[in-house]
Parts: C-alpha cells; sequence; structure tokens
C-alpha cells in the first residue's frame, strides 16, 4: 500500500468492488459509509498506540499514515472527545 491514508477507493479495488457497490453494502449492513468504518479504525490503531507505546502523537499520526498530526489530532478529537494526549495521560 502506498502512504498516507487508506481511501474508500483502495479498499474497493483490494476487494476487486466498485466504491459505491462497497459503500452501499457497509451502509445497509452497519449503517455506516466505508469512511465512517476507516476512521473507526484509524481511532482504534491510534488509542492502541497511545496506550501501548511510547511514540510521539506525531510518530503515531505519520505511521497512521496521516500527513500532518493536527489532522489526526482534530479527528481523534472529534471522535473520542479527547486530543490524544489526554488519552494517553488517562492511562498514566
Amino acid at each position: 500500500m502506498k502512504r498516507g491514508l487508506p481511501t474508500v477507493t483502495y479498499i474497493a479495488e483490494a476487494l476487486n468492488v466498485s466504491p459505491s457497490y462497497l459503500s452501499g453494502l457497509l451502509k445497509t449492513l452497519t449503517g455506516q459509509s466505508t469512511q465512517q468504518h476507516i476512521h473507526e479504525k484509524l481511532i482504534e490503531k491510534a488509542k492502541e498506540r497511545l496506550s501501548t507505546t511510547t511514540l510521539s502523537v506525531s510518530e503515531i499520526a505519520y505511521t497512521l499514515g496521516f500527513e500532518h498530526s493536527q489532522s489526526f489530532s482534530k479527528l481523534f478529537k472529534k471522535k473520542t472527545n479527547l486530543s490524544p494526549l489526554e488519552f494517553r495521560n488517562a492511562f498514566i
């Protein structure tokens, strides 16, 4: 996989289906769009790394495919109501 965040198109191509088919199927089965599933998985991985590693927030953001750590922090805060550092500090 090339660097960067996974896209709906990338996942659809990997599954050999069209992006619209994949999105429709996921929406029907789960009530969430493909993009929402991607975000949920990114947050899950971020939480794991924040709670089990000493990587900086910027390093975690980069390993997840974010070009800018601010974008990662903004998404994390939107999904969890905590900043990445607030989340990590809960484990200290």
